[in-house]
């Protein structure tokens, strides 16, 4: 396995300012006053934010997904690929774009389509990418244990390589970790956010492994499929995954729901806190690239019951 890490004076992406709040409940600066954007509009989103939040007030804003996130707070965006060459350049730069302070780390599970070669350019020009490349094809699961392995964040999301899933959403899903209300943040495609409209049969697939996995782990999650999951670093770090291709799913799905925090600073110990947001989706077809199949759907089945009885 050969790693190509970032250089050591940049492990993470630069840090939006301090984000200042209205202290008035209303949000407004004063009675009857005009709330007007700076001429010239703004320079970043992080600076969008900041206005927002001093001219909108925090509750408000919280609603929205914009909300305070601590300074040192470093988000670990473990993206694990296989054969993306079309797509690569841009969910880097859509993750870039988002205003946290991120780790982005991306597994390269031996691609054969020159994505590898993509990623060794992008290792040694970027500053804020750490690339982990596999020699040989294990599979998602095993992509994303490399990745884990290797982040250092406070908190984690997977992001797949494709453009299935906007990064956009990155606020809104960590929000409840940092507001300490979440350990483990699932998204939901079946909730509520738009989606593309494709498979019924892949749909009512999902809708079944999610119901047989809500039966085994008493959750009532509605996409246990879903990619977008988000854990405080403690958590992941700390669940001996095993599945290689994309068991992951069922097998994290299981081992979360009976995750206990240890007693600790004379607290008693807790079970893990789950919470699920509507994501969006914008799916691929097969001819577009697609990976999961038939057979993954089978293995998914049995990982629902061997990760509920016999790990």
């Amino acid at each position: 396995m050969e790693v190509r890490p970032p250089s050591a004076t940049a492990a993470v992406s630069p840090s939006p300012a301090p984000w200042p709040v209205n202290d008035r409940a209303d949000g407004a600066e004063a009675a009857g006053s005009e709330i007007k954007p700076p001429i010239g509009g703004f320079a970043s989103d992080a600076e969008r934010w900041e206005w927002l939040i001093e001219n909108l007030g925090e509750a408000f804003c919280r609603k929205l997904g914009i909300f305070r996130v601590p300074e040192d707070l470093v988000l670990s965006v473990v993206i694990p690929c296989y054969n993306e060459r079309k797509t690569i350049h841009e969910i880097l730069r859509r993750v870039r774009e988002v205003p946290i302070r991120k780790e982005i780390i991306v597994v390269d599970d031996c691609s054969k389509d020159g994505t590898r070669d993509i990623l060794r350019e992008l290792a040694e020009r970027d500053l804020d990418l750490k690339v982990v490349f596999h020699e040989r094809n294990q599979g998602k699961g095993a992509a994303l244990r490399t990745g884990f392995r290797v982040a250092t964040g406070q908190v984690i999301i997977v992001q797949d390589a494709d453009l299935e899933y906007d990064p956009a959403e990155f606020p809104r899903l960590i929000q409840p970790i940092v507001e300490d209300l979440a350990d483990v943040v699932y998204g939901s495609r079946f909730i509520g956010e738009t989606h593309r409209v494709l498979y019924f049969w892949h749909s009512l697939a999902n809708k079944f492994l999610t119901l047989l996995s809500n039966c085994f782990t008493n959750l009532n999650l509605t996409d246990m499929e879903v990619c977008y999951k988000v854990f405080r670093r403690e958590v992941i770090q700390a669940i001996d995954l095993k599945s290689d291709r994309f068991g992951f799913e069922p097998e994290v799905t299981a081992k979360v729901a009976r995750f206990h925090f240890p007693p600790r600073d004379g607290e008693p110990g807790r079970k893990c806190r789950i919470y699920e947001l509507p994501v969006s989706y914008h799916g691929r077809t097969y001819a577009e690239g697609k990976h999961i199949g038939i057979k993954d759907g089978f293995q998914a089945l049995w990982c629902i019951v061997k990760y509920r009885f016999f790990d």
